[in-house]
């Protein structure tokens, strides 16, 4: 009689690093406190790595859902190319992709050719031909197991963000592919395993999981949701493993021959009382040192905590938008529900926390908007956030807002979630115009407004200068968006 035993691979989960390459303040709620403690960097995860290999030799799929190759200073300045030495050391087996597109996708095809692993992608295409811009998956043999890898981009790329970021290509939403993969991975390639490596979203990939049969485990990225233990929909796990570096996921799985039999799931805290990998560490030095002594420079204080960990409102988005309004004198600031940017504890501000709050550094634009379209705007970007449907949930949190406040129902239908909204501390009116100021297409979309133009300067230029006029800032939270 055979006896067969069971395989154990361990499955390695990184996501939304956001190119923090070294250790940075996070923030971690703790019985109702905001608790913030250093961790993360590239040196300590691929200590990670090596003692994961070192346990369980040839038996380690290490995967990236991307979010990688953009968020802070060097790496955003040389077009992710900076980081190319220090993911290759990590020894990743794939990835997939969101932000990556951000310097558009010549850039990404040339940061591609030189990483030493695949970027999957399923769910992007070339307009001229149709075809798939990058591989949509991959088998790949760990632990005596043959494993089929899909990746699915985030699909919003090119609906609400910048053009450039999309020129060329377009996206799906990537569900009406898998099925197909999926059948050719089981009948054709005989995989033991099927692995998606989603940067949809952790709604959007439950949902999935409930729609398409045959995923055994699902690596969810973009959301920053920190996972302590995985969810498992229609049979199959899905983890997700927060951001910024801070955490690891780690699922260690028995492959029997009825497939996963028994599931260890650890989310590892990247403290700093991990070693950090001495090659590693030696390229994040070389990657900051050109940069190190503008990023390190002192322009202010801050006296409150500012972080992006508000659904509707945020200390660092508030610092932001007031900025902008002493820049432009406008009535009302909107800018983008972004979820990256780590958060600057009470204390100095640096350069490096400047141009980290902002990273893309778009110039500050303006435009006259009706108080009918303030509405309108501000209703579309309550759908985006809180869609009944995950997969008509588009972008990152809620658009911030300074110079107005509104009283919503988050359950109430499209249209009809804001009960009341104020500028100026008075009742919006539908037929006056308010002058608006913003930065981003993704703040005061394209369709909305008019007279819109770009001032001589930029984000950060403005950021820094208001911070020195200020010496100490404290933007705390104004209950802009009040939920009734």
């Amino acid at each position: 009689m055979v006896v067969y035993e069971p395989k154990r691979l361990t499955i390695i989960q990184m996501n939304d690093t956001h190119a923090y390459y070294d250790l940075h303040p996070e923030m971690f709620l703790e019985n109702g406190k905001e608790i913030f403690r250093d961790c993360g960097g590239y040196a300590r995860i691929a200590t990670i790595l090596k003692e994961a290999r070192k346990e369980n030799p040839n038996g380690v799929l290490a995967l990236d859902n991307g979010d990688t190759f953009h968020g802070t200073y060097p790496v955003v300045h040389s077009k992710g190319e900076a980081l190319i030495p220090i993911m290759n050391a990590l020894q990743l087996d794939g990835m997939t992709a969101h932000w990556e597109y951000a310097y558009g996708p010549k850039q990404l095809e040339k940061l591609v050719h030189h990483l030493k692993y695949p970027l999957l992608v399923c769910n992007c295409y070339l307009k001229q031909t149709d075809e798939l811009m990058f591989p949509s998956h991959m088998t790949i043999e760990r632990a005596g197991l043959k494993i089929g890898v899909i990746g699915i981009a985030e699909h919003i790329v090119n609906k609400t963000m910048p053009p450039e970021f999309s020129e060329g290509i377009y996206f799906t939403g990537g569900t009406k592919e898998l099925p197909h993969i999926i059948a050719t991975l089981r009948t054709v390639d005989r995989v033991d395993l099927v692995v998606v490596l989603s940067h949809l979203g952790f709604p959007q990939d439950v949902k999935l999981a409930r729609e398409v049969d045959g995923i055994d485990i699902l690596l969810s990225g973009h959301t920053h949701h920190t996972l302590r233990s995985p969810v498992v929909e229609n049979n199959t796990i899905i983890m997700q493993s927060g951001c910024h570096g801070a955490h690891i996921g780690r699922l260690d799985v028995e492959v029997g021959v009825c497939g996963v039999e028994q599931v260890e799931h650890r989310l590892i805290e990247v403290t700093e009382k991990i070693t950090p990998d001495p090659e590693v560490a030696a390229l994040v030095t070389e990657l900051e040192e050109p940069y190190k002594e503008m990023l390190d420079e002192v322009v202010g204080k801050t006296e409150v905590a500012l972080h992006r960990y508000g659904q509707l409102e945020s200390t660092m988005d508030n610092l932001l938008l007031e900025a902008l309004l002493w820049e432009t004198k406008a009535d009302v600031a909107f800018s983008n529900g972004w979820r990256y940017g780590g958060p600057v504890i009470p204390g100095p501000i640096t350069m490096r926390d400047v141009w980290n709050i902002i990273p893309t550094n778009p110039p500050v634009s303006i435009v006259m908007l009706t108080g009918k379209e303030i509405l309108e705007m501000l209703e579309e970007d309550l759908e985006h956030t809180f869609a009944a449907d995950p997969y008509e949930q588009i972008g990152g949190y809620m658009k911030r807002c300074l110079g107005l406040k509104m009283y919503v129902k988050l359950e109430n239908p499209p249209g009809m979630r804001v009960q009341d909204l104020y500028i100026g501390g008075e009742r919006v009116d539908m037929k006056r115009w308010y002058k608006g100021a913003f930065v981003t297409v993704q703040g005061v979309p394209k369709k909305y407004g008019t007279d819109r133009s770009n001032l001589d300067v930029h984000a950060v230029d403005v950021l820094r200068s208001y911070i020195e006029e200020c010496q100490v800032v404290a933007p705390r939270l104004r209950g802009t968006v009040t939920v009734v």
